[in-house]
Formats: structure tokens, C-alpha cells, sequence
């Protein structure tokens, strides 16, 4: 019932971000849309609907899942219009994943369905210094919580355990053509969670190398836990990204570290993506991704994840409406003492090494740009 008084309210926002876009459709500051997106993931290991072990997002298996249901409106910086705004709801089985476990902020409960609300203010300072407060899109990572800004049905596991969203302030400033820097104040690396009052800290530099390559540094850093003494949390984000039509490439390694207790806790990810433009309406991806958690600090299981996915994508266009149709296979294998993902009944549950899905997904997009 809750879920569905949140698709209604959704609906609602839709027609009024759709009513709004024809009154825009003169002026193009203004920029609004939606996405529906609904998946099928079968599990050929078994047929009983079971949740996927450690996975934050699309992660209910044999069933029909609203994953995501997202409107938004946001105006653009001109020229004459140096500021602007970002606001969009969201709401589906995806959001579960953006909640922590425990030491949540206050006011969690709603503010999970918003997935932006900020605003932006260019100072006429050198190139021109962008500055942003709010809930933003994390700059972090490659992929997006929005699946259809992803090559796959499926986000990568290293997705899944760095920020999707950030609550703070941000500078960013363009040096010139090809070198960009940021600097940000942020709640918490989970923007959902409380668990101190001191500000976290991040940057980012974006060089264009040439027309082909392009390489993204992010860093997070910022204490996790009450006691400013300890507990600190350090991030470490590289992209380096190729592409030459039809053909696309990126390779993301991602390493943190806490401190805490009696051990210095440590996580490494990385995964390659690669996607094929067939034809204007066809497209192939694939991803290869390891995710080692050495001390169970991340998905909750000390675990070494192995991850291969292959994703067949069509999409058509019509105007203003998109719709996008994906195809995936994903083979996950898991090591160590207490790796496993889920298996059997709910009442006989049992664990293994493996695990392969079959998933289909629809995306339907409307965009008044």
C-alpha cells in the first residue's frame, strides 16, 4: 500500500512536470521528464522468489519489480541565466537500497524519494566558478542510479557500495578546455546515514586527454563515527574512459579504507565496461567486475566477488518518449568464509558460490529536451 500511495503521488508530479514542459517548450533553460523502469530477474539456479545476497538495487529475483519510478525539472545556466536548479522524485524497490541499516539521518523516510534538490550559481570568476548546495548526483562512479544512464540492467557491485547521491556544497571550476577541478563539503558517504556532525570532505579532477581519452579522479575523506579520533574514511575513485564511434570503453578501480577498532578495515573494486552502438537502434555491453571485501565491512560478508555480465539493449525514439528494452545475462561466483549467495525455499534456505539470472527490463524515458 505504501509503495502504491507513492506511485500515485509520482503519477501526479508526472502530469505536472509534463504540463509544465509544454509552457518551457519556448525556452530552453528549462528542462523536465520521467522514467518507468520494470525488470524480470530469473534466477536459473531456482524458481523461488528470493532477495539477491548484498545487493543493494535490483536485487529481487523471480519476480516483476518497479525498480524505479523518477519526474524531474531543473533549469539550466545560460549566458544571461547564470543560476540553476535540479528537482526530481523517485520511488521503487531501488530506493530500499539507498537506506542504511542503521544511524540514519533524520527525516530518512522521505528524503529517500528525492533524487535531486539543489541549486547552482556560476561566479563571473576567471573561466567561471560553478558553485552547488543541496542534494546533488554523486560525482562519484561510473554508473547512475537511473538505469537508463547505465549500459546494463544491472549495476556493478562497485556501483552499488559508493555514493549514488551526496548531500553538501561543491565548487567546481573548469582551468580550461581539458582540465576541471572540484571541491566538496559533504554530510556523509551514505547520504541517508548520520554518524557525526564533522563535514566530509571530497575532490575531483576531470582531464580530457585528447578526443579519445578522458580520466576521473575523485577522493573522499571524513571521520564515520562519533568519535572524531577515529573511524576515518578514505576513498579513492579512477576512471579512464576511451571512445571512438561505435565503440566505447571505461575502466573503473575503486580502493577505501576505515579505521576502527582493532584493524584498519579495506575494500577494492574494479570493473572494465564496453559497449557496442550495433546499429542506431541496437547495442551490445559487457562487464567484467571483481569486488574484494576483505573484512566484511561494505556488504556486510567478508567475500571475494567475481562478476560477468552481458547486456543486448533496443530503443526506439518518438518525439519526446523513449523506450529502452535490455536483455541480460549476469554470472556472480563469491568466495570466503562467509560468502554465499541464497538458495532454496524461504524456509530451507542454504547458500553457494554462484549464482546466474536471466533478466528482460523495459524503460520508458519522457523528455521535453
Amino acid at each position: 500500500m505504501k509503495l502504491a500511495r507513492l506511485i500515485q503521488v509520482l503519477g501526479i508530479w508526472i502530469c505536472c512536470v509534463g504540463g509544465a514542459s509544454k509552457g518551457y517548450a519556448q525556452d530552453a533553460e528549462w528542462q523536465s521528464g520521467l522514467m518507468l523502469d520494470f525488470a524480470y530477474a530469473a534466477n536459473l539456479e531456482h524458481d523461488q522468489t528470493r532477495s539477491w545476497r548484498s545487493k543493494l538495487t535490483t536485487n529481487r529475483l523471480n519476480q516483476l519489480a518497479p525498480n524505479m519510478g523518477m519526474a524531474y525539472l531543473r533549469k539550466l545556466q545560460e549566458e544571461n541565466s547564470p543560476w540553476g536548479m535540479e528537482l526530481a522524485l523517485q520511488a521503487g524497490y531501488d530506493t530500499d537500497g539507498l537506506v542504511p541499516d542503521q544511524q540514519r539521518i533524520a527525516g530518512y523516510s522521505w528524503l529517500r524519494y528525492l533524487a535531486r534538490a539543489n541549486l547552482s550559481y556560476r561566479l563571473p570568476f576567471g573561466n567561471g566558478l560553478n558553485l552547488t548546495g543541496g542534494l546533488m548526483n554523486s560525482f562519484i562512479g561510473l554508473e547512475s542510479m537511473w538505469s537508463r544512464d547505465n549500459n546494463h540492467i544491472s549495476r556493478s557491485w562497485m556501483a552499488d557500495y559508493s555514493p549514488y547521491y551526496v548531500i553538501g556544497i561543491g565548487g567546481q571550476y573548469p582551468v580550461n578546455k581539458d582540465l576541471q577541478l572540484g571541491v566538496f563539503l559533504l554530510n556523509d558517504y551514505d547520504y541517508l546515514a548520520y554518524r557525526t556532525s564533522q563535514p566530509k570532505y571530497a575532490t575531483q579532477v576531470v582531464w580530457t586527454i585528447n578526443q579519445n581519452w578522458k580520466y576521473t579522479h575523485n577522493l573522499f575523506a571524513g571521520t564515520e563515527q562519533h568519535s572524531s579520533g577515529s573511524s576515518w574514511r578514505y576513498f579513492s575513485d579512477s576512471i579512464l574512459q576511451w571512445s571512438a564511434e561505435p565503440l566505447t570503453l571505461a575502466w573503473a578501480f575503486d580502493s577505501g579504507s576505515q579505521e576502527g577498532g582493532k584493524q584498519q578495515a579495506l575494500w577494492l573494486a574494479s570493473m572494465l565496461s564496453g559497449r557496442w552502438q550495433l546499429q542506431s537502434e541496437w547495442a551490445l555491453a559487457l562487464r567484467p567486475e571483481l569486488y574484494w571485501d576483505a573484512d566484511g565491512l561494505m556488504t556486510g560478508q567478508r567475500q571475494l566477488i567475481k562478476g560477468a555480465t552481458a547486456t543486448l539493449e533496443y530503443k526506439t525514439h518518438q518525439a519526446s518518449l523513449s523506450s529502452l528494452w535490455r536483455l541480460e545475462y549476469r554470472l556472480d561466483t563469491t568466495s570466503g568464509n562467509q560468502a554465499g549467495f541464497y538458495t532454496g525455499s524461504e524456509q530451507v534456505q542454504s547458500l553457494v558460490g554462484h549464482q546466474q539470472l536471466l533478466m528482460v527490463s523495459c524503460v520508458l524515458s519522457f523528455d521535453s529536451q
